[in-house]
């Protein structure tokens, strides 16, 4: 999952670019080139390795020339794992659930969440799930993508031998400087993207199709039945390939994660006119050179290069997988602010890179989260293909859980019938399955990397949810908004001049820090503004419903805020806004009082303490909210108080 870059021009309407709407024909080429770059570089990237360890597995770490039918076959499973799972179910199917032009698997849960009468539990299970595996994968990819490409310098007439003890050393400096230049914004690179990765389309399909004269016997890998038949003939080993076939699909959760800012329609053409057709070209080509040279097939992407363009080709590719690493670091930045708004991650810093892109932002403890987690992962396995034996099953279990909601999709957003819903799906559900358990056949050889941090995020992500609901439970005991007003319109405090805007979650009851301001100063403001911030399940909110404004008491109003969880919640620049419907305070003589919590463990909190603990880190951890919600820190007044969780 991955951002526009700055440069792609934005939609709210998920079909954007279609020849005669808003942005006419230029902007539909526009954004078909720009989801090219964005959307397809990982899984353009993946013929750099994908067949090659298909055939080491066949070959038994190329100890054995593959046969002819075994080339075919591999090729085959391959071409119609693309048509399966990114064609059919991918373009033609997640790509037409829309929440709102979002899509991901977040805006998806939220979408299904929305259609049931009371919260599902299990739904956000699943979403929780899904971003917890993107993390997972999201740290590998640059990893293998970035490596893969620079071992590509080995085939380099005349640098092979002198480069090859320097791999690693160049793509953890390519790593290490990737991330360094984060807090800069995309803006820059980002109008290279759709270019660049066009040009590396169009090349790998130059380099396929110059060698499909080799043997055009490979041409029958386009059937299905060369497919068919390796399970036949490799009744064991065909299981095992099919986690390294999965390579070739990784990068498939990017088409519906990037429908918010690109559109279905430049999406889905952009695959099926460009991206598909060069695919073909770049697997038949390797499959052909693989024919007739199986001595290549070590190396297979870079040996379909002549000499002279070999070092063009590895520099470009280098290039490629710099980008595809680029989308998934903004995708998880993407994802995680969609968690923190949905209330599955404590708040971070989110700092905006673009003035005119609401995209465009970088989140640094994300950033060196990331940093380190993929330098670890560089260093412990060394090269691409042990880093593929981590690769897959997090991409793999992601699909599962994106199905199971497409299931609930269909069922209660589209209102079909149970029974449509399951006959869709299953197909789906038992082909992932099956790449899924393949994968898990490497989990002694890596695969447990993965597994690990999609178990410790899940942990986390549950484990802030159900803090935060006791503390919201605990919270809602507090004295009620009304009887504290009654009581003090019977002995009312001194007043002073000025706005005083009281931040809360629970707009019934007083707010902690209105509470201790009257216990310690015993003085209330001329002026007093309950304020309650809401985040909705829907990507942004309509600005007809973005504020709500009620005369609580002739001196106290209760203004209520809401913005999508795709939204930065700005409460200085909303209350602003909220002038022109009637909310009147001079911001030089406002106030904005917050409680903060300090939390203990409990034993009667109702989880258990290692929990509690955790909890506390996390809350201590999270950025405040004034920085948060944007409140200058020369307004803002903290207040705070004791709670036992």
């Amino acid at each position: 999952m991955a951002q526009a870059p700055a440069t792609a021009p934005s939609s709210s309407n998920h079909d954007s670019g279609a020849p005669g709407g808003a942005h006419g024909h230029a902007g539909f080429w526009a954004l078909l080139i720009g989801s090219i770059g964005v959307v397809y570089g990982d899984i353009g990237t993946s013929p750099l390795y994908a067949l090659r360890e298909c055939l080491r597995i066949v070959t038994g770490d190329f100890a054995t020339a593959p046969t002819r039918d075994e080339v075919i076959g591999v090729v085959s499973l391959i071409f119609w794992a693309l048509i399966l799972v990114v064609t059919i179910k991918s373009v033609f199917l997640l790509l037409r659930f829309d929440n709102k032009g979002e899509g991901g698997t977040l805006s998806l849960m939220a979408l299904v969440r929305r259609a049931f009468e009371k919260p599902s539990w299990i739904l956000l299970g699943l979403g929780m799930l899904g971003a917890a595996l993107f993390y997972a994968d999201a740290m590998i990819t640059p990893a293998i993508s970035v490596i893969s490409a620079v071992e590509g310098l080995r085939s380099v007439p005349g640098l092979g031998h002198h480069i090859s003890p320097w791999i690693l050393v160049i793509s953890l400096i390519i790593l290490v400087a990737l991330f360094a230049v984060q807090s800069h914004g995309t803006a820059r690179i980002g109008a290279l993207f759709g270019p660049i990765t066009l040009v590396w389309f169009l090349v790998m399909a130059a380099l396929g199709a110059i060698h499909l004269s080799d043997d055009l016997a490979i041409l029958a890998a386009l059937s299905p039945v060369p497919a068919l038949m390796f399970f036949v003939d490799h009744a064991g080993l065909s299981f095992i390939v099919l986690g390294a076939v999965f390579l070739a699909v990784t990068g498939a959760e990017a088409l519906y994660a990037d429908m918010g800012h690109f559109g279905r329609k430049p999406i889905s053409r952009a695959w099926i006119f460009v991206v598909l057709p060069c695919l073909t070209l770049n697997y038949l080509g390797q499959g052909a050179l693989a024919l007739s040279h199986p001595e290549a097939i070590d190396n297979l992407f870079f040996m379909l290069a002549p000499d002279w363009a070999r070092l063009p080709v590895v520099l470009l590719g280098m290039v490629a997988t710099i980008i595809a690493s680029q989308a998934v670091i903004t995708g998880a930045y993407s994802i995680t602010q969609q968690a923190i708004q949905l209330g599955i991650l404590p708040r971070m810093e989110i700092r905006r890179t673009s003035e005119t892109q609401a995209g465009q932002i970088y989140m640094p403890q994300v950033t060196w989260i990331m940093l380190a987690g993929v330098v670890i992962l560089a260093l412990a396995f060394g090269s691409s293909s042990r880093l593929a034996s981590a690769y897959g099953i997090a991409v793999s279990g992601e699909m599962i859980v994106s199905t199971v909601l497409v299931f609930f999709g269909i069922w209660k957003v589209w209102k079909r019938p149970l029974w449509l819903a399951a006959l869709i799906c299953t197909p789906f559900v038992l082909i992932e399955i099956a790449f899924f358990s393949s994968n898990l056949l490497k989990v002694w050889t890596g695969g447990f990397v993965p597994i690990v941090l999609a178990i410790g995020l899940v942990v986390i992500m549950w484990t802030w949810v159900r803090g935060t609901r006791i503390l919201g439970e605990i919270v809602r005991r507090d004295e009620p908004l009304s009887s504290l007003f009654e009581t003090l319109s019977h002995h009312p405090p001194h007043r002073v001049r000025g706005t005083a805007i009281f931040l809360t979650g629970d707009r019934e009851t007083a707010p902690a820090a209105l509470m201790h301001n009257l216990k310690h100063n015993q003085v209330l403001h001329e002026q007093i503004i309950i304020l309650t911030v809401q985040t909705l399940p829907i990507p942004r909110a309509k600005e007809g419903e973005r504020l709500l404004i009620e005369d609580y008491l002739p001196d106290v109003k209760r203004v209520t805020l809401k913005f999508g969880f795709m939204e930065t919640p700005n409460v200085v620049k909303a209350l602003t806004e909220a002038r022109k419907q009637g909310l009147k305070f001079d911001i030089m003589k406002t106030s904005f009082f917050l409680s903060r919590r300090t939390i203990v463990p409990s034993e009667k909190s109702g989880m258990p303490l290692w929990q509690d603990h955790l909890f506390i880190f996390l809350a201590r951890n999270a950025t405040n909210a004034t920085d948060f919600f944007h409140i200058p820190s020369g307004r803002a007044v903290e207040l705070g108080n004791q709670v036992m969780v």
